[in-house]
This record gives structure tokens, C-alpha cells and sequence, in this order.
């Protein structure tokens, strides 16, 4: 059976709908959490793709959090390997950052937690990108030179991009409503912070915009796996 990797950051992590939409499709989902003192494989050829998920931490902890530095050292493995690589929120960051990109908190301190809009460029209009996403983020990243900008935000403008096989979106696809009611549970304190959505408007804009978003999912995951002329 041909296996995933999933890079989560915390022991409570759930790869949610990513997770489940591979499961369906027959992998295997092997999920490693550095943080908690798992290693990464030796080989990149073990798996079929690559997808690192959020965290609460920085992408530029890496001076103090080693964990991260490691995962950064992957993703510069995945990249020369050619194997498809995804990065959600953190990891999208930690891909621009190996990638030679600053990431950086907005500069009025705002942050993008619950749903808003997003804009597909002309490239990204053919990946058929949802127009409302999940988000959960106080920093942002820049464009790395040589990728191809996918969709803008109007908070934070970078939101999606590629390079190459590898994906980066400052986005959340993977959100159940489950995983909805837990992260404004756990992370309540952070539902103060300016440009966060209340928990109950994010509970309820949750069925209106899953929908687009899991039917979306599917298709890319499918592109990325399969196209080997993904991205270029």
C-alpha cells in the first residue's frame, strides 16, 4: 500500500479531511509529530507525498525549536527529490521559507481566524480555488522567487502558491466542524485578537462553505498526487 507522510505539530492534531480523502483513496497515512520525538525517514522515495500541517509555533522558531530546523531540512529534500509536497498554514510558511521567503506577522497585528475570502490569480483559476477558506493565522509569508502565486487574501495577500510539485496555502482545507469546536475550545484566548471571527459565526459558516471546500479538496489532492505536470 503506498504511504503519505503527515507532519503534524502537536499531539492533539487531526489531518481532518485531508486525512480522510486519502484514507478513501487506499493510502496509508504514516503521521509523525517532531515535536514529540518522532523522526522523519530516511528516504524520501518511502512515500508517495509529503504534507505538513499548522502549528502554534513561529516558521522562523527554527533557531530555537530544532524540530523545525529538521523539518525545514526535509522540505529541501522533498524539493530536490521532485516527490509532491503540501504545506498547510505552518507549513506553507516553513516551504517559503526554505525557499528563500520572509515570513512575518501582519504589520497592524491583525490576524485571520475563522472564514474569509480569497482571490484566485489567473493561474489559480484553474485549480477552481474555493472563494471562502478557514483560516487560523497571525503570520503571513512572502512570495518565493520562482513560485507561482495561486490566490490573494485581502488581509494577508499571499495565500496560495506552487513550486515545482510543492504547494503551499495559508489556508486550513482540512477543517471538520469537529475540528472547528475544538480549536475555538482550546484556543479561545486567541478569538480576542483583532480580525477573529467569534466561535459561533465561525460554527455557522461552517455548513455554508464546507461544501465548496471538501468537493475543491478532493480534485486537488487528486492533481497533486497524479499530474506529474503539477505546478509548472
Amino acid at each position: 500500500m503506498s504511504k503519505i507522510l503527515l507532519i503534524v505539530h502537536q499531539e492533539t492534531s487531526d489531518p481532518g479531511l485531508i486525512g480522510q480523502i486519502l484514507r478513501t483513496r487506499g493510502y496509508e497515512l504514516d503521521t509523525r509529530c517532531l515535536a514529540m520525538g518522532n523522526r522523519l525517514p530516511a528516504d524520501p522515495n518511502e512515500h508517495e507525498g509529503t504534507v505538513v500541517f499548522g502549528g502554534p509555533m513561529s516558521a522562523n522558531d527554527n533557531n530555537i525549536l530544532p524540530f523545525l530546523q529538521a523539518e525545514m531540512d526535509w522540505i529541501s529534500v522533498i524539493l530536490n527529490s521532485g516527490k509532491p509536497f503540501l504545506g498547510i498554514c505552518l507549513g506553507a510558511q516553513l516551504l517559503a521559507r526554505v525557499l528563500g521567503a520572509t515570513v512575518a506577522p501582519h504589520p497592524d497585528g491583525i490576524a485571520e481566524i475563522g472564514y474569509f475570502p480569497i482571490q484566485p490569480t489567473a493561474v489559480g483559476k484553474t485549480f477552481d480555488l474555493p472563494r471562502q477558506v478557514y483560516h487560523w493565522h497571525r503570520e503571513g509569508f512572502e512570495l518565493p522567487k520562482g513560485a507561482t502565486l495561486l490566490a490573494q487574501g485581502e488581509t494577508f495577500i499571499n495565500q496560495a502558491f506552487c513550486y515545482g510539485r510543492a504547494c503551499g496555502l495559508q489556508f486550513h482545507p482540512e477543517m471538520t466542524e469537529a475540528m472547528i469546536d475544538k480549536w475555538t475550545t482550546l484556543g479561545a484566548e486567541q478569538l480576542t485578537l483583532t480580525g477573529a471571527q467569534p466561535r459561533q459565526q465561525q460554527l455557522e459558516k461552517y455548513p455554508v462553505y464546507s461544501p465548496a471546500i471538501a468537493i475543491w479538496l478532493e480534485k486537488f489532492l487528486t492533481r497533486w498526487l497524479d499530474d506529474s505536470t503539477f505546478g509548472k
